[in-house]
């Protein structure tokens, strides 16, 4: 607002600058080279202040810029990198599965195996405890004939009273071993 007092009041009467001027103590010459000297220090800071910060300024925004971008690139590397675990973790959970499976049908098999062994072991029990049956009961049926035998020549003897001869007595069990052995 004062500027444009100061327009209307140079409009009105032309001295009225210069009266101004007066009033408020302006030195030509000095604002002169207060203009020049403020140019000068601008044009230094400009050059070894203004310059160099902007310099900086610019340097660090590319690194900003360039930071950011890594990120980015990290971001997706990463994300790259998950999906690869993720997939190993599939490989390894599929190999484990199988693995599992192949293990469950080994033990399948080798339990088939164990029982078919322990039918074949057992049949085998069956047939040696067979054979040592009949062994034993022919061994008995023998021992019995000869118990009987001996029994039925002592009866005979008792009840013939010693009336047969040795031979006789010899043909009785002859005779009654094979009655014995045709039964």
């Amino acid at each position: 607002m004062s500027s444009l007092l100061f327009f209307a009041a140079t409009a009105s009467s032309p001295g009225a600058v210069e009266q101004i001027a007066k009033t408020f103590g302006a030195n030509w010459p000095a604002l002169i080279s207060n203009f020049i000297s403020f140019l000068i220090v601008a044009l230094v800071l400009k050059k070894f202040a203004y310059g160099p910060v902007q310099k900086l300024l610019l340097e660090r925004r590319a690194r900003i810029e360039e930071g950011l971008a890594n990120a980015e690139k990290t971001k997706a590397e990463l994300a790259n990198a998950q999906s690869k675990a993720q997939e190993i973790l599939n490989q390894a959970s599929q190999l484990g599965t199988k693995m599992i499976e192949e293990a469950r049908a080994a033990a399948a098999a080798e339990n088939e195996k164990s029982r078919q062994q322990a039918i074949t072991d057992a049949q085998d029990i069956l047939a040696k405890a067979k054979v040592a049956s009949e062994a034993e009961l022919a061994r008995m049926k023998v021992e019995l004939r000869r118990e009987v035998t001996r029994l039925v020549v002592e009866t005979s003897a008792k009840v013939t009273a010693n009336v047969l001869t040795p031979d006789q007595k010899q043909r009785l069990a002859d005779d009654t071993n094979r009655q014995l052995a045709n039964n």
